[in-house]
């Protein structure tokens, strides 16, 4: 008879629980250390971004605000605004030493989080400026900066803007190079500040995205191509952030916000933590669920003061209206895919 003595199963299941509670062990600190290097990155990401932007503490008309949206409650709507450099024309940060606003869209993150859509408005979209009679919708910018830009598309559209987000034009520039450079499809070939554009795929560094944005005299149609381009930048822009290379490398991605912060002024409730359950929400979203479209036009005019202009087609800016109350905006896109 042996001498070894025969195992309780007690003892049996002995190294089997140890070998469990040394592994739950190891993954409970595998986890801490994770929460505390994802905290300390999203920290350093919030500081950066506090750091760079500029808050827009007046970003909103007083008065006479469309009332919002029962049936788009969950929606979100952001107004995009593009202009010259803030230290040129705005040395003060307050919105009122001039300058024009060359870009305007509207962002619409619907409800479900299936669709962001992107409305461009033309800057020589003839409309009524709330106080000063009707004129070029990038006048309202001149003439009472931010709140009367607000102000303005919120009347043209009966709409109420959740944010607003300004950004010098410099930043185009600064966040593609912050990415290493993004792909643009170009619907035509042209040439603009030392820069050649051919039909399809581009691959632009900041110089070329800020030439490619900007550019109207190489077209026949002018602002009609200009905001297209417009549209293709920010998608390109979309689809290089959204990219694994981006969503790997943690140092791009404090240079991109550090690139997009520096040019960037905001409301106040457009902070980081916003930002971050915004983006969170969209966790699923890719860019073929980006929709753009240009505010519909009716022809061109010229006013009393010999300016040229383009008239709104009142007709689809009342549609456009109530898919934006809906929250059915891709829909409308879907119908008027062409501005």
């Amino acid at each position: 008879m042996s001498g070894r003595r025969a195992l309780a199963p007690n003892d049996r299941r002995r190294p089997l629980r140890t070998a469990l509670l040394v592994a739950t062990g190891l993954l409970t600190v595998v986890t801490i250390v994770l929460a505390v290097v994802v905290s300390a990155f999203v920290s350093g990401l919030a500081d950066r971004y506090d750091a760079g932007r500029t808050v827009i503490e007046s970003a909103f008309p007083d008065a006479g605000r469309p009332a919002p949206a029962g049936d788009a409650e969950d929606a979100v709507t952001v107004l995009l605004i593009g202009s010259d450099s803030r230290a040129r024309l705005d040395p003060g940060h307050d919105r009122t030493d001039g300058g024009r606003s060359d870009v305007l869209m509207l962002a619409h993150v619907s409800g479900d989080r299936r669709h962001v859509s992107l409305v461009s408005v033309l800057r020589d979209s003839w409309v009524d400026v709330p106080g000063h009679g009707t004129a070029k919708i990038n006048a309202a910018y001149s003439w009472g900066g931010v709140p009367l830009t607000v102000q303005t598309v919120e009347q043209l559209l009966d709409v109420r803007i959740d944010h607003v987000a300004e950004i010098d034009f410099a930043g185009f520039a600064g966040m593609t190079d912050a990415l290493g450079g993004v792909t643009v499809e170009s619907s035509t070939a042209f040439d603009a500040r030392g820069h050649h554009f051919r039909v399809g795929p581009n691959h632009l560094d900041g110089a070329a995205a800020l030439a490619f944005v900007r550019e109207r005299y190489a077209f026949a149609d002018a602002d009609h191509t200009r905001v297209r381009n417009q549209q293709a930048f920010l998608r390109a822009l979309v689809q290089r952030v959204l990219s694994e290379d981006t969503l790997t490398s943690p140092g791009r991605i404090r240079q991109f916000v550090s690139s997009s912060s520096e040019y960037l002024s905001v409301d106040p409730g457009l902070d980081f933590s916003t930002l971050v359950g915004l983006g969170w929400s969209l966790r699923d979203f890719r860019v073929q669920d980006l929709d753009t479209v240009t505010l519909p036009t009716a022809g061109g005019g010229t006013s009393d003061d010999g300016q040229s202009y383009v008239r709104v087609d009142q007709s689809a800016v009342a549609s456009l209206s109530i898919a934006l109350r809906s929250d059915d905006l891709s829909g409308w896109i879907a119908t008027h895919p062409s501005g």
